[in-house]
């Protein structure tokens, strides 16, 4: 399915967010509704990608660095038994020691090797192989290991959204974009200003792609409406209904975290705060590169993109103030 543009949910994103409302995981029902995240082979759409023995992503044992990757994808149009491109993609970086969280989004259109298969854009690591291949890729690239995974689609932001009530945002410009391949259903037409957004409204703001610098521009709009996301979540109200906003949800995601997991996470989530995001790779480790006639996001050193990584992680922007006026 050829689009000029792809849907890109902030989903992924915003869940990382829900873990800071797991600390409400003792509320009545929550526990059934985290448990159905979790799905058996027979459930889950990753179903036919068998698991190897040595591919399993290395376990946590709760005092070490743990990184979650989250991906969401547009499942629109697929056929039987064929998987979404995870046209989202971020990685949320917790530690234990200095409870900080640190945000990497990652450019769906970077040209990485991908284990087992001919290097190729890192968003058709899912495609290929399911959630595993894509945490080793992903991981190979950032010299993290990843732990988790969290997978949502399409209609899962949308109710998230909906589910929390809407988020009064600021959109800071117009923004339009009209596509007959879905006859007009996801057109994105958004008036500059302060307003509020339910999950179709959010969408559009998320999908928005239509800036000089594309997909940089976007995944930078997209953490920081992570930040409305992440205030609207820790609500005393939303706590509340925590039960209620995981059974809205959960039908559209998937991870390979128990309840157990969820819960541990969620002790360190609340305990944390967030440090710091980036982009990956950051714009002057890119160049622009054609595979097979395409155009794909290259990377000038490998190196160098880890080294920056372990920057951005040692860093707390939490801990910067303006120097005072003279």
């Amino acid at each position: 399915m050829h689009k000029k543009w792809k849907a890109v949910l902030l989903a992924v994103l915003v869940l990382s967010f829900i873990f800071l409302c797991f600390v409400g995981w003792k509320v009545y029902g929550t526990y059934n509704q985290l448990d159905n995240i979790q799905k058996t082979k027979e459930e889950s759409r990753f179903g036919q990608f068998d698991k190897n023995k040595g591919d399993e992503p290395p376990e946590w044992e709760g005092s070490e660095r743990v990184n979650i990757l989250l991906m969401g994808g547009d499942e629109r149009g697929l056929v039987t038994d064929e998987v979404a491109r995870s046209d989202s993609m971020i990685v949320v970086s917790f530690d234990p020691i200095t409870k900080t969280i640190h945000l990497f989004s990652v450019l769906r259109d970077t040209h990485v090797d991908i284990p087992g298969y001919k290097s190729n854009r890192i968003n058709t690591a899912l495609s290929l192989g399911g959630p595993e291949l894509a945490m080793k890729t992903i991981g190979n690239l950032t010299g993290l290991e990843i732990q988790y995974y969290v997978y949502v689609d399409f209609q899962g932001f949308i109710k998230l959204v909906d589910a929390v009530g809407g988020i009064d945002y600021f959109v800071e410009k117009d923004m339009r974009w009209s596509d007959s391949a879905d006859d007009h259903m996801y057109d994105i037409d958004l008036k500059k200003g302060q307003q509020h957004l339910d999950g179709d409204k959010a969408l559009q703001y998320v999908r928005f792609r239509h800036d000089k610098l594309s997909d940089f521009t976007r995944t930078e709009r997209q953490r920081d409406f992570l930040k409305a996301i992440a205030a609207k979540l820790k609500s005393g109200w939303n706590l509340i209904r925590l039960p209620e906003i995981l059974g809205e949800v959960t039908p559209y995601m998937e991870s390979n975290m128990s309840v157990g997991d969820m819960r541990k996470l969620a002790t360190l989530a609340y305990r944390s705060h967030q440090a710091g995001s980036a982009q990956i790779p950051p714009m002057e480790l890119v160049t622009d590169e054609k595979v097979d006639g395409s155009s794909v996001l290259g990377i000038r050193s490998l190196d160098a993109l880890k080294d920056y990584i372990q920057e951005k992680l040692s860093e707390d922007s939490s801990l910067t103030t303006p120097e005072p006026s003279p």
